[in-house]
């Protein structure tokens, strides 16, 4: 896969989905978290204003509901920018 971000976004391949256990029968699709945490695959090259901070393989913690989720080649990333990602963990 060769795909590179504009400017200050990043492309994160999100953990897998946790599934929850516990004494109720709750749908597949229902029992499963959002991930909040993921690896960045490929990032731009920023901005005038503001420069990467952020390299490949960095594992991030991002928001919830951050990014646009995009499917390449059968597997999912989300597309968002620097400024949606929380934290580094290292």
């Amino acid at each position: 896969m060769n795909i590179k971000p504009l400017q200050d976004r990043i492309l994160v391949q999100p953990m897998k989905a946790e599934e929850k256990i516990g004494g109720i029968i709750i749908p597949d699709t229902a029992s499963k978290e959002k991930p909040t945490q993921g690896t960045v695959i490929a990032v731009g090259n920023g901005t005038k204003d503001e420069e990467m901070q952020l390299k490949a393989g960095d594992n991030v913690l991002y928001g919830k509901y951050a990014g646009n989720e995009v499917e390449l080649e059968g597997e999912k990333y989300l597309i968002m920018r620097q400024s949606d990602v929380l934290a580094v963990i290292s």
